[in-house]
């Protein structure tokens, strides 16, 4: 190959140029390496320069040794490096799901989950979030996040409703389109993050024990990640005529791609029993045909093995229904092979294969990955710096409501205070699922300040703490702190979403020992309380507040204003759901949304 030919790596030729002469010298096996994404744990820096591997990928926990950013940045570098020294020296893009901050990585800035910026309904704040989260990535030489979901969560039952902004498509839109923004605005240097929009489409509309990871109604076998018989809803079936789905669900992908969106990851649910990653109607005709979508496509974690028990026919159903990149993640080997087989038997058309390496060639070159593959160190003097997180202060103080205020707020001029609940003093409680380990973790898992800490900070001397509640004081205050466990995914699947007894019986114990109580609940969605409602004086929905839950402090005692209004409807019991049998029957809800006081 002489040099005058080799276009691709000219920056000074359009982007499109560059696709097709570094196509055009790929060979079959390269242009499959390209569609491979694998797990970092399961493959080595030789293979991936040996195969030409298009991404490595960090899932939930997929954290270096030591887990801090320097050994991040190493981790992700040394797969760079590996990369770029290929036949073609095509480099690998990288991806973790940095869901709320670079949350697997300790040290980093921990935002509110997205239930929480929802809560904001502050489309500016919500792109300063990303754009802070892309700053923390690109310190570790990572370009792309699976973020943002933009599930418009239907039944507060599913373990990922605290991933998506509300349960209404507008307000879901709006912020989906900033975050999209936020991780794509360039940086000083010229760099910028890829978002990966999700999940595609109808998540958050799939029906109660429809779960797939039980029983698939294609083939009727049990499915690959049924571990237990928690998911009862997520990756299950969303049973739904098209223009509801249109109207829904698929809106936010319009405002996402409008905002610049090169990537989406397709979803591992169903639409009226077909398997989104089987879909090539929506994933072909509509997204890429009528909507004119010139991204690429990322399939979910080894989902489309859950096409067919026939590996072969869930290879080619899904890279002919429009999937363009698998995250395998384990097995690449035996992905290439099966492709490969595809491609030479005729069942995958080698056009097929061109279209989708384009669409990854182009995102790699819009990234400006060919030419600056390796981000500034710089990047590092910013992983939870004083910035970013007096920036997730705000969006903890913007994204609580208040639901209820009975004389209590703000507490200004209150003289002793009784605090209560283990949430109080616990980051992992505050920040919640896909913190550091993909179901997150109680304690101190990473660097941050609670919600204890805020209140000894404004005045340590009015404030007494007990976990359990038993004080031998009366104080004209008592506020008590409870909060869902940490979860993800279909691993938070709940029937019934009523605080459970012993927190119940915290709030009557605390009740006994102050004037006025007050109700702060960290939770990933709205939680049954009917039954204590009027026993506290005032109640707040925190959400998942992250590392900077002593920003709430501020708000409690008035220096900042409640702002936040309900994203999701609040339910006064379960035979309320979901939100269309509400609708339906008429009833009225706890709190609807939209609601939410301030201070006179």
């Amino acid at each position: 190959m002489q040099k005058a030919e080799i276009i691709y790596r000219d920056p000074s030729k359009s982007i499109d140029l560059r696709v097709q002469d570094l196509l055009r010298h790929m060979s079959l096996d390269e242009k499959i390496g390209q569609m491979t994404q694998v797990e970092k744990n399961s493959i080595s820096a030789e293979d991936v320069a040996r195969y030409g591997i298009g991404s490595i990928l960090s899932g939930g926990g997929g954290n270096p040794t030591p887990n801090n950013p320097t050994a991040w940045r190493e981790m992700v570098m040394g797969y760079m490096k590996a990369s770029l020294e290929s036949r073609l020296g095509v480099p690998i893009i990288y991806g973790s799901d940095a869901v709320h901050g670079h949350n697997n990585m300790y040290g980093a800035t921990i935002f509110p989950h997205n239930i929480g910026l929802g809560a904001s309904r502050d489309a500016n704040l919500v792109e300063r979030v990303a754009h802070a989260t892309a700053i923390e990535l690109l310190a570790t030489n990572t370009h792309w996040d699976f973020a943002p979901a933009v599930s418009v969560p239907q039944d507060i039952r599913w373990g990922r409703t605290y991933e998506g902004f509300s349960e209404n498509t507008e307000l879901v839109s709006d912020l989906g389109a900033a975050y999209v923004r936020g991780l794509q605005t360039v940086t000083s240097s010229g760099d910028w993050v890829l978002a990966s929009v999700k999940h595609f489409v109808g998540d958050g509309g799939t029906g109660w024990e429809t779960s797939t990871t039980r029983e698939n109604p294609i083939d009727n076998e049990v499915n690959w990640q049924s571990a237990n018989e928690n998911w009862r809803i997520d990756q299950g079936d969303a049973r739904l005529d098209e223009d509801t789905l249109r109207r829904i669900h698929l809106e936010p992908y319009r405002y996402a791609i409008e905002a610049g969106a090169e990537n989406i990851m397709v979803s591992f649910s169903s639409w009226n029993g077909l398997k989104l990653h089987a879909h090539e109607y929506l994933l072909t005709t509509v997204l890429k045909g009528e909507w004119g979508f010139r991204g690429f496509l990322v399939s979910d974690w080894m989902a489309v093995n859950q096409i067919s028990k026939d590996y072969y026919q869930s290879v080619v159903t899904s890279i002919n229904a429009g999937l363009d990149m698998i995250m395998v993640p384990f097995d690449y080997h035996t992905f290439i092979t099966t492709l490969r087989e595809a491609v030479t038997n005729g069942d995958v058309a080698m056009a097929r294969i061109d279209d989708a390496v384009s669409r990854i060639l182009r995102a790699k070159f819009l990234l400006g990955l060919f030419d600056r593959p390796i981000t500034a160190e710089q990047y590092l003097e910013a992983v939870g710096c004083d910035e970013h997180r007096q920036l997730a202060r705000e969006a903890v103080q913007k994204s609580l409501v208040l639901l209820k205020n009975n004389d209590v707020l703000p507490l200004s001029s209150t003289k002793s205070i009784n605090v209560a609940g283990q949430a109080v003093d616990d980051i992992g409680l505050a920040c919640g699922g896909w913190t550091i380990n993909w179901q997150g973790d109680i304690g101190a898992i990473t660097e941050g300040s609670t919600l204890l800490a805020g209140l000894q900070t404004i005045d340590d001397d009015t404030v007494s703490y007990l976990v359990d509640g038993d004080f031998s004081n009366r104080a004209e205050v008592g506020i008590v702190v409870i909060a869902e466990p940490p979860y993800a995914e279909g691993e938070g699947d709940t029937a019934d979403l009523t605080i459970s007894e012993q927190d119940t019986q915290l709030i009557k114990q605390v009740r006994q020992h102050c004037d006025k109580l007050v109700l702060i609940i960290y939770s990933g969605r709205p939680v049954i309380i009917t039954h204590v409602v009027d026993i506290c004086d005032a109640i707040i929905a925190a959400w998942l507040p992250g590392s900077e839950a002593s920003a709430i402090a501020d708000v409690l005692y008035g220096d900042v204003s409640f702002t936040g209004k309900l994203p999701m409807t609040w339910y006064r019991s379960m035979s309320q759901l979901p939100l269309q049998h509400l609708k339906d029957t008429g009833e009225i809800p706890l709190w609807a949304f939209g609601d939410g006081l301030h201070y006179e």
